[in-house]
């Protein structure tokens, strides 16, 4: 049973996830340097761990860390929560949590044009359309 790409903090053995303890002993690390104020990143750097920001919150948002049908725990429900929170905190601090896509609304193209006749033929499909399309005079 293949379960795509093994999470960092884990390895397979005879088709069972196991902790990798060196790896998972990174993550706490991460964690607690992150809840100790310390960025992503350098967290990240402290527990040695070369990632970029983004890889690294990834990481930490991982829900199988928490443990589940096929992966053993790593970090507790707690540890989990407040690193969210934090998180959010600091997103709201440095005026990021507004950051949201937007929906747009869609502008409505126009359904109805004017344009002249046609006198020309041409054997090339993409030519055809090019002037086709230059007879367009306006939208109405």
């Amino acid at each position: 049973m293949s379960r795509g790409h093994t999470p960092f903090g884990y390895r397979i053995e005879n088709g069972v996830a196991v902790i990798c303890e060196d790896q998972a002993e990174q993550i706490r690390k991460i964690y607690t340097g992150y809840l100790g104020g310390l960025s992503l990143r350098n967290a990240a750097k402290e527990a040695g761990i070369k990632m970029v920001h983004a890889s690294v919150r990834r990481l930490l948002q991982n829900p199988h860390l928490l443990g589940d049908d096929f992966y053993p725990a790593i970090i507790d429900r707690e540890t989990f929560d407040a690193f969210e929170k934090e998180r959010k905190r600091r997103e709201k601090a440095l005026g990021r949590d507004n950051m949201q896509k937007k929906t747009v609304e869609p502008v409505p193209a126009p359904t109805s044009f004017r344009m002249a006749q046609a006198a020309q033929i041409f054997s090339d499909p993409y030519q055809q359309a090019e002037y086709i399309y230059s007879l367009i005079e306006s939208e109405v």
